[in-house]
């Protein structure tokens, strides 16, 4: 979603992700994303590095973990 939504204005995008959270609401939904509000809302978000899995959790979670999510999510910021 993050190419998709690019050159999209901050309201255009959040309507957007309000769409698509009404259409995946019951359903697995996989999402690749750099922008990491993409995902904020996500029950779970994997982290990888070069191809394995090195994080786990909801946001608030990989935050508290102090990890790469957390490195990544302050550099967004």
């Amino acid at each position: 979603m993050d190419e998709a939504t690019a050159q999209t204005d901050a309201h255009s995008e959040r309507e957007i992700q309000q769409a698509l959270a009404r259409l995946s609401e019951g359903r697995t939904v996989l999402v690749i994303a750099h922008r990491l509000t993409t995902v904020v809302d996500a029950d779970q978000i994997i982290v990888m590095n070069q191809g394995r899995v090195v994080e786990r959790g909801t946001h608030t979670e990989l935050l508290a973990q102090g990890g790469t999510y957390d490195k990544m999510w302050r550099a967004q910021q």
